[in-house]
């Protein structure tokens, strides 16, 4: 009887522990929102560049964690899909000609990063890969073809951040996401004067002891703007008419000079 009790208590002992198991881990229930300084940015003849400001707030924080600091946010602003060519140049005879090149898909025109600790302070490469998080770790999309090898394709991808970061199109700001209290904080982001007009995408990403949390986002857009733009978008709607405004311009502007500046 005893034999028989033994291996039924074990039986018993290991299904509980394969219920325990298959029980669902309680999920974290810290949260993240974030808002932006202003919705829209206008473009004009004399935009320099400008920073962006990002505001934010954690909901259902833990207060030990929040006094140890083991809280961390990175905030992105991704620019509209575009597609680029990358391109070799090699001298030839004393001139620089263009060879070899390699076209990447969908990536981001432009890339803004600000982050509370240097990135490899907050979580492990492999985290920040799986959540294509950083310069280094967008994923360059290559069209199907256009290049020789693999080899080929890696150096080119390479050199395309490298490229926009030389361009100021991104760049990433250590320590540019500061804690306003224990749970308001706000991220600096840079626009270059050459930032492309379109739909902007911000997101912030929450960190607890290297541990991604949540994710939140929302949108910027960046249009042109002023008495540029409003010409520039007369001669696309209105092709004909324009063309005859600038005949009858120029006409007007050589008559007129001819008046000005005859010797007689």
């Amino acid at each position: 009887m005893r034999l028989a009790v033994i291996p039924l208590m074990m039986l018993c002992l290991v299904a509980g522990r394969a219920a325990q198991a298959q029980q669902p881990v309680p999920a974290s229930k810290e949260t993240i929102e974030i808002g932006l300084s202003t919705d829209t940015i206008s473009i004009t003849s004399g935009f320099r560049g400008t920073d962006l400001t990002v505001f934010g707030a954690l909901d259902n924080a833990d207060p030990l964690i929040q006094r140890q600091g083991r809280y961390d946010v990175v905030v992105i602003l991704e620019g509209p899909p575009r597609n680029f060519v990358v391109r070799r140049k090699d001298r030839y005879f004393g001139i620089w000609v263009n060879t070899e090149s390699v076209s990447f898909q969908n990536i981001p025109a432009s890339y803004s990063l600000a982050s509370t600790r240097s990135l490899q302070d907050i979580t492990t490469p492999k985290i920040f890969a799986q959540l294509s998080l950083g310069v280094n770790n967008i994923y360059y999309e290559p069209m199907p073809e256009g290049f020789d090898s693999s080899a080929s394709l890696r150096e080119f991808t390479k050199e395309l951040p490298r490229l926009k970061q030389k361009q100021l199109l991104y760049n990433q700001r250590v320590g540019d996401v500061q804690f306003l209290s224990s749970t308001l904080f706000r991220a600096t982001l840079s626009l270059p004067a050459n930032v492309p007009v379109g739909k902007h995408v911000a997101r912030a990403y929450l960190f607890r002891n290297g541990e991604f949390l949540r994710e939140s986002s929302t949108s910027l857009n960046i249009v042109k703007a002023g008495l540029e733009f409003r010409i520039f978008r007369a001669a696309n709607q209105h092709s004909l008419l324009y063309g005859l405004f600038a005949v009858f311009l120029a006409v007007v502007t050589g008559w007129a000079g001819r008046l000005v500046f005859r010797k007689d």
